[in-house]
């Protein structure tokens, strides 16, 4: 049972002085949290409400602090200047075939938002969707596109500030015009079309006091029938049960609707139903949310799944619909010792394997017989291998960290590929070095590190390095390039990328050894990671940085608070800081796969409280430079946890690294996020690398 005690006190904005810098005073107002008769204080819970005028206060005068900081960093202007210089280059994106037309996106050069264009045949191309439009500052994004099968009709979302909450328009595809009104609210949804009367979606009910932070916990799946009202679309799966996850599509011959349901980020039950019967059944596939499964595809009565169920780096397998359980499941594809993902294109499966963080892609006939293993260039990531039935050229892209993203087109049946597309950059990947090593984590694991640097370099430990890691919810750091890394790299900076556990990169095992009571292997590997770089003389801790975003935000402020001593800056950025309370916002209950929850048991709470940021930063440790990134309009980490972090640092901080918090307005999680933003954002926080490992 949880006891809340809460003493009040003026909340006052002054300031006090450590070192070079003074703070605004972020004031104490203390709740007590009793978990298992343990008590917790939680002095900064009132930077929790959104809609606070203090909060917004205090969100000015952080600023206020932050930006006049940068700004004075004599770096900056050179470093944003080259990332304008290096960003503007034109951008293609791979085609993809819909109707009558050629439809992919572009972007000139400094474009706040790709443009979607299209191309009918050998007529000019068109501009279809300019996001630019949407709002003067870019902070409108297109968020999501799906056509219905026949091309003749679009339903696509747009997201307003980085917000996860969408709303969805529908245009009717040739003319362009707009077909009813705007559907509102969607949130975490597809939008799977029923021929051209309706289509799938899913969402949940509106948030009732702040849409930036409250619970989302039912999740839905609707049915809306064009030309008619939102408020009368029906619930298809989720009103009787309880899932923070639902998602409903109609396979390609409109035979049947495939659902499936989730209480967490990993782990998912599967349905399917028959609509060409009348009253038919809904029929669950998979139970007990024991794997991850999807169907890929269908021929008749035939279902192709992808799971992970007895098999850890998954498999394909074949089963008839109308018994389509797992004891009556055929292996097609089997498990090997590297992770599995399946597309298709042109009457063919491409077997997607990840091997040690590079593609590695098979081509398979639909009896199962194996074609070809494709070749490429080089190793790194390749994405694409996507298409329709009848498609007998597709197209593909391949990138790594110092080589820009190309496209290519590939013949299905003769297994030939031709460039497509390559960007017209001022940036030579001859001149840059890519190296992947292996180091040992202080359990014995062996981990995958990719590092990159300028040829010519003196690995003599002086080197500023920039430490990138992640290891959450099976999600896999897969090689692409970066036009604010290829700066950093041009600047003498080294970049390298931790392939940790808790990620996807070696399947559901790698995956599980990072979560749960699991989670301190992660920042184990991260902290060997780090000291790998300085064993073999790459850096050392003056010139070593570390980032990571959303839970690599979380592996930044664990790492830093545990290690404070082995980093010189640190960089979390919309990180998930409060560990004993991150499930009460938004979606956060939906990761407690990966973090388990502090109400769960009294060992589960242990464990977090042992290494949840905000609640080990303490007196008399003097803790990197640290520059705090969040949005304002976060809706998925909501913000608070970066500003209780902060809040404590500067509250503990003992020395003269500076603990300052950058939040960014109108933005969210990162998505949709417009250029002009992303290179400020780049500049100041190298400019801030920068100046406090060579100052």
């Amino acid at each position: 049972m949880k006891q809340v005690l809460i003493s009040l006190c003026l909340i006052l904005f002054f300031f006090h002085s450590y070192g070079q810098l003074e703070y605004p005073i972020t004031s104490k107002i203390i709740v007590t949290d009793s978990y298992f008769d343990i008590k917790v204080e939680d002095p900064y819970r009132w930077l929790e409400d959104d809609t606070s005028a203090q909060v917004k206060e205090w969100i000015t005068k952080q600023n206020e602090l932050t930006f006049s900081y940068l700004k004075k960093i004599p770096k900056r202007k050179v470093l944003k200047n080259r990332l304008e210089q290096l960003w503007n280059y034109e951008k293609i994106g791979t085609p993809f075939n819909e109707g009558d037309y050629t439809y992919f996106y572009k972007n000139d050069g400094l474009q706040n938002q790709y443009i979607l264009y299209r191309k009918k045949e050998d007529k000019e191309e068109e501009v279809f969707i300019d996001p630019n439009q949407f709002s003067e500052d870019g902070t409108i994004s297109l968020a999501g596109i799906s056509f219905s099968e026949d091309g003749s009709l679009l339903a696509y979302s747009i997201s307003e500030g980085g917000s996860d909450w969408r709303k969805v328009i529908i245009i009717e595809t040739e003319h362009k015009t707009m077909v009813e009104d705007t559907l509102l609210d969607v949130k975490f949804s597809g939008i799977s079309w029923d021929g051209n009367k309706g289509f799938y979606y899913s969402s949940y009910d509106k948030a009732e006091n702040s849409f930036l932070s409250d619970k989302t916990d039912r999740h839905k799946l609707y049915y809306h029938e064009l030309n008619t009202l939102q408020k009368n679309d029906k619930v298809i799966f989720g009103q009787k049960q309880k899932f923070r996850y639902v998602s409903g599509y109609i396979t390609k011959d409109q035979n049947y609707l495939i659902i499936s349901a989730s209480k967490a980020t990993s782990g998912n039950n599967l349905y399917i139903k028959d609509r060409n019967k009348e009253n038919a059944e809904l029929i669950q596939i998979t139970y007990d949310f024991e794997s991850n499964s999807y169907i890929s595809h269908n021929i008749g009565d035939k279902l192709y799944i992808s799971t992970n169920l007895n098999a850890p780096n998954k498999k394909l397998i074949t089963v008839n619909a109308n018994a389509p359980q797992a004891e009556n499941w055929t292996t097609f594809i089997p498990e090997t010792e590297n992770v599995l993902s399946v597309s298709k294109a042109g009457g063919y499966f491409f077997a997607k394997y990840f091997v040690d963080a590079n593609s590695k892609i098979l081509q398979y006939r639909y009896d199962g017989e194996l074609v070809r293993e494709i070749e490429f260039s080089g190793k790194g990531n390749v994405s694409g291998f996507r298409g329709k039935e009848d498609q007998k050229e597709i197209f593909y892209n391949f990138s790594n960290y110092i080589t820009p993203r190309s496209s290519f087109k590939y013949n299905v049946e003769t297994g030939e590929s031709e460039l497509y597309w390559s960007p017209d950059i001022d940036f030579n990947s001859e001149d840059f070095v890519s190296e992947q090593h292996f180091f040992i984590s202080k359990d014995g694991t062996k981990v995958p590190m990719s590092i990159m640097y300028k040829k010519g370099i003196k690995l003599d430990g002086k080197n500023p390095t920039i430490l990138y890691g992640y290891g959450g919810f099976n999600i896999s750091l897969k090689p692409s390039f970066s036009v604010t890394n290829a700066v950093w790299l041009e600047q003498g900076g080294i970049y390298a990328v931790a392939n940790l556990r808790g990620g996807g990169e070696y399947g559901k095992e790698w995956h599980d050894a990072g979560t749960k009571m699991q989670k301190q292997n992660v920042f184990d590997d991260f902290i060997s990671a780090a000291e790998f770089l300085i064993e073999h003389k790459y850096t050392r801790s003056k010139y070593l940085a570390i980032s990571g975003r959303s839970n690599g935000g979380l592996l930044v402020g664990a790492c830093m608070t545990q290690r404070p001593e082995l980093f010189q800056v640190a960089l979390p950025a919309v990180g998930v800081l409060d560990m004993l309370r991150y499930h009460t916002f938004t979606s956060g209950a939906g990761w407690a796969y990966d973090y388990g929850t502090s109400e769960q048991s009294k060992e589960m709470f242990e464990y977090l409280y042992k290494y949840s940021p905000i609640h080990n930063v303490k007196e008399d440790v003097e803790y990197p430079a640290t520059l705090v990134l969040t949005g304002d309009h976060d809706d998925r980490v909501v913000p608070s946890h970066s500003f209780k972090f902060s809040a404590h640092l500067q509250d503990k901080q003992t020395g003269s690294n500076p603990i300052l918090i950058r939040i960014e307005t109108n933005a969210g999680h990162g998505s949709g996020t417009p250029i002009s933003k992303k290179i400020e954002e780049a500049a100041d926080v190298m400019g801030f690398v920068f100046y406090n490992i060579l100052n």
